[in-house]
């Protein structure tokens, strides 16, 4: 039974806070979870994806970058949406009312008749829940009270934002709910006026705000809206184009063309017959993108550029990591390194036909995807599931299907020649530092990715959990090095020195010299800069290298 509490808000100054938990939760297209009673306050924090929220019957419409504010007692729902996969963030926390020297747990709303919250900017936002959740197994009591701090950090940004003073709202959620408004009204007359009255504020001060929130002049927006818009039609319909214009608000067909070709770069019937010629496929994401049957500029922003090479492509452009590769430096010659983060004007820059993204970032893929149809893609996922996925795509299904069984036919001609090197069962585990002194254990990824064969090694059971559940790698604790250790080790020699100093430290110490590996001389020494890849190609040379690699002893 709901107490008094439930009904009525405290006062921000008689309250204290403390966060128990914080998941991290990723579901796919069209998923719908239970209905779950809120046990405690919590924050949901949307970083990519649509769909809906029923918080006690009561429907909200969430999309990527959204935060709703739930208080013990209510029942919620979440279904993603059938057009994109959903990320989230759920953090529990409790409410500590003070007064009178007396503590009590407060139960009742912290913003009475408000779910949905104002996060302006909600990079800011993301950043300090991203450090919150990286550093959840804290390891001290100092370190928890960090983690302590930075959550009420996170409070007091939504509470300035959302705690309505009683002589005005709060400007940047005014200017978001006529964005919202938008999202369903572009097809009406509008007009900056229009949509400042309904902010309440003053015109001048309503379009710098939205420019801030958007990036966008109010009627750039909302010319933009209509062209996404005419883009289905144009596709879907043989309808004349001052049908589809004045169906998009636009005043004629003239005007309604020059903006289209300003906007694309092409006109509407260019664009039409580009698009008729296309194939419509769903990427790792659950975005469904029109891409070229034969593309013929391809960008590849990932790890696993040599997927695409194993097919007979090329790219012209890439993620820097790679175009580092020293195995394959004579194939980079022609091949434009953007850099690390994607760098938006670079890749414009390039003219591509097509961009494949291996990152899960909704608000990376919202910026290069403008530029050209992009695809998000797993570079975590098994090689043969990469191969048919880009084989798929792109017209190269019997490439796919015979590269694979060329390199499976190798691979298991390859584990029949280590056999004499090998106990039965024999367990593996590869380890590297990186980001500094961090140590990570390898997953699905990297060199650890040619290890785990039925010929060959095992992982040991924490290893299999992470490759169950498609881990790439995770950070571990120095301590924890035993628990993840086979009764091999591959230690990944890093590029960078404050790195290297941290792993030779660390192989000089006593827990390090009480592994069995290292006690019965099973440790051998691989450079990342050449090695630590799982792309297709890089996995091909790796049959031929590793019984050189193995003779490597640490």
């Amino acid at each position: 039974m709901m107490t008094e509490d439930a009904h009525a808000s405290a006062p921000l100054r008689s309250l204290l806070f403390h966060l128990s938990q914080i998941e991290l939760f990723s579901q796919p297209v069209g998923w719908t979870g239970d209905i779950q009673t809120e046990n405690s306050h919590s924050l949901l924090i949307f970083t990519s994806g649509s769909g809906s929220l029923t918080v006690d019957g009561r429907p909200f419409h969430f999309a990527a970058d959204k935060c709703y504010l739930l208080a013990p007692g209510h029942a919620a729902r979440i279904s993603s949406g059938y057009d994109s996969a959903v990320r989230f963030f759920r953090l529990a926390f409790a409410a500590i009312r003070t007064g009178h020297s007396r503590y009590t747990p407060y139960a009742g709303s912290l913003m009475p008749d408000r779910y949905a919250l104002a996060a302006y900017p909600f990079s800011r936002l993301i950043r300090i829940v991203d450090e919150l959740y990286a550093g959840r197994h804290h390891r001290s009591d100092l370190e928890s009270f960090r983690w302590q701090l930075r959550f009420q950090e996170i409070l007091q940004f939504l509470f300035e934002q959302n705690c309505r003073s009683e002589h005005a709202p709060n400007p940047a959620q005014s200017v978001e709910t006529t964005i919202d408004y938008l999202q369903s009204h572009y097809g009406e007359p509008i007009t900056v006026r229009q949509l400042a009255e309904m902010a309440r504020l003053p015109q001048w001060q309503y379009t710098a705000l939205f420019q801030e929130l958007t990036g966008k002049k109010p009627l750039d927006y909302v010319t933009e809206l209509r062209i996404n818009s005419s883009k289905q039609l144009l596709i879907a319909s043989q309808d004349p184009l001052r049908e589809i214009a004045r169906q998009v608000w636009f005043s004629d067909e003239y005007y309604f063309n020059r903006r289209f070709r300003q906007t694309t770069g092409v006109t509407p019937r260019q664009y039409a017959r580009s698009m008729r010629s296309h194939t419509r496929v769903r990427d790792w994401t659950g975005h469904e993108v029109e891409i070229p049957a034969r593309p013929e500029r391809i960008f590849y922003y990932g790890e696993t550029l040599g997927d695409l090479l194993a097919l007979g492509l090329d790219a012209i452009g890439c993620h820097n990591r790679f175009s580092n590769h020293s195995l394959f430096h004579d194939r980079f010659i022609s091949v434009a390194d953007v850099g690390h983060p994607i760098n938006p004007d670079k890749v414009m820059g390039l003219n591509p036909d097509l961009i494949i993204f291996a990152n899960a970032d909704e608000r990376q893929y919202s910026r290069i995807s403008k530029i050209a149809p992009t695809v998000t893609f797993n570079s975590f996922a098994p090689l043969e599931h990469r191969l048919h996925t880009l084989g798929s795509w792109l017209g190269k299904k019997r490439e796919a299907d015979e590269w694979l069984r060329v390199y499976h036919a190798r691979a298991a001609a390859a584990w029949q020649r280590l056999g004499s090197l090998l106990a039965l069962g024999e367990t593996a585990s590869v380890f590297i530092y990186e980001h500094g002194r961090r140590l990570f254990v390898m997953g699905t990824t990297g060199f650890s990715s040619a290890l785990y064969h039925p010929s060959g090694f095992r992982p040991v059971e924490p290893i299999q959990r992470m490759l169950d559940a498609g881990t790439g790698f995770e950070e571990i604790a120095e301590p924890d090095l035993p628990a993840y250790a086979g009764d091999r080790i591959f230690m990944l020699i890093p590029e960078n020195a404050e790195s290297k100093a941290a792993m030779e430290r660390m192989m000089r110490s006593p827990l390090w010299h009480s592994l069995p590996a290292v006690r019965s001389g099973r440790v051998h020494l691989v450079d990342a800069v050449t090695w630590n890849y799982a792309d297709a190609l890089t996995r091909e040379l790796l049959l031929d290298a590793l019984p050189r690699l193995m003779g490597n002893i640490g």
